[in-house]
């Protein structure tokens, strides 16, 4: 027997997508069910990116989660490059776009969206197993899973796959209407996180050992990366191996800056880009990663899923209100416009900061001249501020 309940807008993956699409829809009176294939506290304990758009922030502010992120987050308003044998400037985002960004980290942000949803007693089914959405092309499309020995059912208006790269949604759209575009990078980032004073500055830092980054969470938790092998093995790399790369791919006064301490956290991950069009399938809508996923340089992936979340909320909220389909129809190519627009950014901090296996003297010359028109312009400078501090939402 099959166990049947109903809402608007079935929601798949319980990450920072879904949930703060389940959040926004309830702000605005359209009914959700979310649906977690993990633990609640396996989510939670994901590590992921941290630095905030200006529109993120703004839009975290105005569906009243901003309250903790205004006072643990770290205002950003640029970030350094340190290039070997080159002084260390400043990209000031702040002076030239006049928007502040924020480093605030993604597993806070969750632990907000969860305790929202708790609070309006949202639904939230996590470790849901064997989701499978259907009918999604008729009137009246359904999701499927198992919970404790049971087969259940959700009747929807629509679906939204926030499950990730990994995630079932993304998987049901035929292979005759979907179309698919990846690159693979030759290396990865080697991260840690640390209870330590972060450095002064979200500092990039290309060498000729690699490429490196101090980024940081909060007043007392650190977050570094260098880029290593696709072959690396965490075993390999105890954390005083790691502190003496670290250092010695950053300028000296930088290292000499740098409060090490034991790690908490240690990863590593590879480098990818991919996107998937359309991001829409009859009554299945994609968001976040089922649809895209960026280098981690551009720190655009947290960030686009939220801007995928306002725009299909958005959506949902004018059809719900006024029957009108407007932005439900346009959804696809507008998040994609945005969505190509981060992963051009990131592809070309990627080709810009790191080492590349093989890579030619002629190459290596044309990386050394874009950095040193990038130092030298402010044109320059005002054009990658523009894209990393984030383009307004369209209209």
């Amino acid at each position: 027997m099959v166990t049947a309940t109903r809402t608007q807008v079935a929601i798949i993956g319980g990450g920072p997508a879904g949930l703060l699409l389940s959040h926004i829809l309830q702000r605005n009176g359209i009914d959700s069910i979310v649906l977690e294939r993990q633990s609640r506290r396996h989510v939670l304990e994901r590590i992921r990116a941290g630095v905030l758009e200006a529109g993120t922030v703004a839009l975290l502010r105005e569906v009243g989660l901003g309250a903790r992120m205004d006072r643990e987050g770290h205002p950003h308003d640029g970030s350094a490059i340190a290039w070997e044998g080159r002084s260390r400037f400043f990209i000031d985002t702040k002076k030239f776009t006049g928007r502040a960004m924020m480093a605030y980290g993604q597993t806070a942000i969750t632990e907000d969206l969860y305790a929202a949803r708790d609070a309006a007693g949202g639904e939230i089914i996590d470790q849901a197993g064997n989701v499978q959405p259907h009918e999604l092309t008729s009137s009246r499309p359904y999701v499927t899973y198992e919970k404790d020995g049971s087969s259940r059912r959700i009747d929807c208006d629509y679906v939204a796959g926030c499950d990730g790269y990994h995630g079932v949604s993304r998987s049901v759209i035929p292979a005759a209407v979907l179309r698919t575009y990846e690159k693979s990078y030759p290396f990865g980032w080697l991260g840690i996180m640390s209870e330590t004073p972060p450095y002064k500055d979200i500092c990039y830092c290309y060498h000729s050992r690699g490429f490196a980054l101090a980024s940081r969470r909060n007043p007392m938790l650190s977050r570094y990366y260098i880029q290593c092998d696709l072959d690396t093995k965490l075993a390999d790399w105890p954390d005083d191996r790691f502190w003496r790369e670290f250092k010695a791919r950053c300028p000296r006064d930088m290292a000499d800056c740098i409060v090490s301490g034991p790690s908490i956290e240690k990863s590593i991950a590879p480098l990818r880009s991919f996107v998937a069009e359309p991001m829409r399938y009859g009554k299945l809508f994609l968001a976040g990663d089922a649809a895209h996923i960026v280098p981690p340089t551009g720190a655009k992936g947290l960030n686009l899923a939220v801007s995928d979340v306002f725009y299909l909320s958005r959506a949902l909220t004018e059809f719900y209100r006024t029957g009108r389909t407007r932005y439900l129809d346009g959804y696809s190519d507008t998040a994609l416009r945005r969505v190509w627009s981060a992963a051009r950014l990131s592809w070309w901090l990627t080709m810009l900061l790191h080492r590349f296996p093989a890579e030619t003297p002629f190459e290596e010359r044309m990386r050394l001249n874009q950095f040193d028109y990038l130092q030298a312009s402010e044109h320059a400078q005002a054009s990658l501020a523009e894209q990393y501090a984030g383009l307004p939402f369209e209209a």
